[in-house]
């Protein structure tokens, strides 16, 4: 019963209703963005009432607080600081893919910074934003009253860029949020146009093929997303989990023996002082003891986070420790969520793309039937031109025979068969128009409104043909603000994509140097040249740093590399960064995790773990030691004990071999031996060896290598002189004897000690690297063969105080 104006409700469904009515207002007014122009309301009022206010590309820049009482007055009737925040966010190029509004002063940073104050900033458009109001004059989009009814605002945007995956969106609403990731536009074009190509059978397409136009999402801070697993769950539900890293590089410090993490990148919406702040916590509880210093160094080159170590630290290890316990590796949630028809809806990619071509396709066909009314009116009033500049006498002496001008537009009418609306264009006439030229005016303009009206009206009729309008404009815009990807994906190793796919099967050769730099060039990078040239500049190298190890393989191959400390390490060749001819390289600690003050003195290409049976190793002092390759087929990042070694000695060479094979020792002082590899029984990985090769006094072992049948012994020394010595002029010989002479020792103090020596094969080439970088690549032939006692031949011409450092073997079937 009624009681005066109380009335009686039931409290649980006034709740209830209250709430959802409060909810719905909150998912559709406020957190959600329309699918169609990925932008929410406020977003959306902001670059309306910027475009109202005649702020375009080409005006100048008005005060944020002006453009803020705009929208607050007329369209969005909240506080002040979330309509500035909104405006604030589009101008910000660390937050925004693609910015909307081309801001002028400070608007934050990735540091975390506030924008100023609204009333020191300006801002106006950006050409993007003009690009999304672009035809909203000519009836393409439905408008609604504002908040007081006072005023229209457009329901959405025109939209000819796909903003929602460009930009991405992040909100919270009741019950629900979306958060998705901005894209590259070319990726986002190439797309849209897979989908128009195949809009009839939409259905066909699949994530897998759309992902080969689209690869993931391309944040504005750059960074890599690890994996491709949780891109293909996004794509194909719209929700899934993306895991993203900074990007970070080490550099050697000067003085040597330390070095620094550079980062450079840092993942989506990280805030670089929060890092920062949590990096210095970790070394203050001890959780990571290798960090000596803390820095940044950023400026407007870029980012430079820079993270000095202490003496011994493992490079490596500290930037794994910084990924697991900062937010220099994050996750990101994605959850595409957007409004189609006003209903939250999570959408997978296809999807997504589909709403905005289905958008585009009513924007063309609206915008077309705007201009075809409009050239249909114009040709009307140019036809009753004609008409008056065919009969002009008449016309003439219709208009001076009339009393007023209404009495004229009536009879020219009723004489000519015109409607009012050309009788009135008539009266209107300017006399000047009646010039020849001026008459010729009209009838070409006329030709070319019907010109017009016949293209919009096949338009109209062909849904094709929209869609090609859509392709042609999306593609000039991905002509026209089209840009590089900044994020890179690093596919995972697992499944049935692995990166090897994606990878080359061609020889390289991989050079590192005494101080600790890695590349690898392409082996047809260094042409061939005949005995005694001067070789090419081979690698920049560093003052006192030499090139020590030049390792022919192939890309697919695992490469196992061994230390002075007897520890082995193990990397695809692929994965070492490629480099020009000239670059000094990377820093190998970049590569592997060695301790500090480790070298890398050998290195072994494996196309096989079972291809070869065993590893020969061997150390300065003559020590030896055979294990089986399959030791070394799952070796730990952090590196596994191959050898262990005596004091002052060190691994210095390491060979593959069958079982069957011999092995040969030569010392810097000119003794070879030739012994079997079954003199030296097979060991574990924590056996010292035996004796190899007995040494004099003074001397120690140069090369050790794997006798081939049929081959030659390539020695070289330090000052340029090498010869070929048939393998078979040196006897086989028991275990740790002395060997025999393969150098003519009384010419040692002009040829200089030996320093390496290779078995090769006659259709082999070698390649020569100088402690200065000076690179010479010959064919063996060209290397005269000799007697084991002889000196030798000049086989590189070397600048004084110059020496060769190291030689390399590229195998006949790799010149192919």
């Amino acid at each position: 019963m009624d009681i005066g104006t109380i009335q009686p409700v039931d409290i649980d469904n006034q709740m209830r209703t209250a709430y959802l009515d409060y909810a719905m207002s909150v998912i559709v007014a406020r957190a959600l963005p329309d699918a169609r122009d990925g932008l929410k309301p406020v977003h959306r009022r902001i670059l309306y009432a910027m475009h109202d206010m005649g702020i375009r590309v080409n005006s100048s820049y008005k005060k944020s607080a002006r453009i803020v009482g705009e929208v607050l007055g007329k369209y969005h009737p909240h506080g002040d600081m979330a309509v500035y925040d909104a405006m604030a966010r589009m101008a910000q190029d660390f937050s925004m893919r693609y910015m909307l509004v081309d801001g002028q002063g400070n608007f934050g940073s990735v540091d975390g910074d506030s924008p100023a104050a609204m009333r020191y900033t300006e801002a106006r458009l950006s050409p993007m934003a003009e690009e999304m109001l672009a035809d909203i004059d000519k009836a393409t989009v439905n408008f609604t009253d504002n908040f007081d009814g006072s005023l229209q605002e457009p329901e959405v945007l025109p939209a000819r860029l796909p903003n929602l995956l460009l930009n991405g969106a992040t909100g919270i609403a009741v019950g629900m949020a979306t958060n998705i990731p901005p894209h590259n536009l070319r990726e986002v074009v190439a797309a849209l146009n897979c989908v128009i190509d195949h809009f009839d059978t939409i259905d066909d397409v699949t994530v897998d093929e759309l992902m080969t136009h689209m690869t993931g999402p391309d944040f504005p801070t750059g960074g890599i997303i690890v994996g491709q697993d949780g891109i293909r769950q996004a794509y194909s539900t719209g929700r899934g989990r993306l895991v993203v890293r900074g990007v970070a590089h080490i550099e050697e410090l000067h003085g040597g023996g330390r070095f620094a993490i550079v980062v450079t990148e840092i993942p989506y919406q990280v805030n670089k002082s929060t890092l920062i702040e949590r990096i210095a916590e970790l070394v203050r509880e001890d959780r990571i003891d290798a960090i000596s210093d803390l820095r940044d160094e950023s400026d407007r080159r870029g980012m430079s986070i820079v993270i000095e170590l202490k003496r011994n630290a493992q490079p490596k290890k500290v930037l794994n420790q910084l990924y697991k316990y900062t937010a220099l590796q994050s996750t990101f949630g994605v959850n595409l969520l957007a409004l189609v028809d006003g209903q939250p809806r999570h959408l997978a990619l296809k999807k997504a793309l589909q709403v905005f071509i289905e958008h585009r396709q009513q924007v063309i066909t609206r915008r077309s039937q705007f201009e075809l009314d409009k050239a249909r009116a114009r040709a009307h009033v140019l036809e009753g031109l004609l008409i008056a500049l065919a009969n002009l006498d008449d016309v003439i002496q219709t208009i001076r025979q009339a009393m007023d001008a209404e009495q004229a537009k009536e009879r020219l009418v009723s004489r000519f068969n015109l409607s009012a609306l050309q009788a009135q264009a008539i009266l209107d006439l300017q006399l000047r128009r009646l010039a020849a030229l001026e008459r010729q005016k009209i009838e070409d303009e006329h030709r070319e409104m019907m010109s017009d009206i016949a293209y919009l009206e096949d338009l109209l009729q062909s849904p094709k043909k929209i869609l090609d309008v859509i392709r042609d404009d999306l593609n000039n815009m991905a002509e026209k603000y089209g840009d590089e990807r900044r994020t890179r994906i690093s596919p995972e190793a697992s499944g049935d994509f692995k990166e090897e796919d994606l990878v080359a099967d061609e020889p390289v050769l991989i050079t590192m140097t005494q101080r600790g730099y890695i590349k690898r060039v392409a082996a047809t990078t260094y042409r061939t040249q005949g005995r005694g040239g001067r070789g090419v500049t081979g690698q920049a190298v560093k003052e006192e740093d030499v090139v020590t190890i030049f390792l022919p393989a192939r890309t697919l191959q695992s490469v196992l590399f061994f230390s002075d400390r007897g520890k082995v390490y193990a990397e695809k060749a692929y994965q070492i960064p490629d480099a020009n001819r000239t670059d000094r390289g990377i820093p190998l600690v970049n590569v592997l995790s060695l301790d500090g003050g480790e070298r890398i003195t050998a290195a072994v290409a494996v196309p096989d773990f079972n291809a070869s049976s065993y590893l020969v190793l061997a150390t300065a002092s003559g020590r030896v030691k055979r294990m089986p390759l399959s030791e070394f087929t799952n070796v730990r990042p952090s590196g596994l004990i191959a050898m262990s070694l005596g004091p002052k000695d060190e691994l210095g060479w390491v060979g593959l071999t069958s079982g069957k094979d011999d092995v040969i020792f030569v010392t810097a002082q000119g003794k070879a031996l030739r012994t079997s590899e079954k003199e030296i029984r097979p060991m574990g990985r924590q056996a010292s060896g035996v004796t190899g090769i007995k040494l004099h006094q003074g001397d120690r072992v140069a090369s050790m290598e794997v006798v081939e049948p049929g081959g030659f012994l390539l020695v070289v020394t330090a000052l340029g002189y090498g010869k070929r010595v048939a393998l078979d002029e040196y006897p086989v010989k028991g275990r740790a004897t002395g060997g025999v002479l393969t150098a003519d020792q009384k010419s040692m103090e002009k040829t200089g000690k030996l320093v390496v020596s290779r078995v090769v094969q006659e259709k082999d080439e070698v390649t020569l690297i100088s402690s200065s970088g000076i690179v010479l690549r010959l064919r063996v032939n060209a290397i005269s063969t000799s007697g084991r006692t002889t000196r030798g031949f000049r086989v590189i011409n070397l600048d004084k105080d110059d020496s060769v450092a190291s030689v390399a073997r590229i195998v006949g079937e790799e010149l192919t």
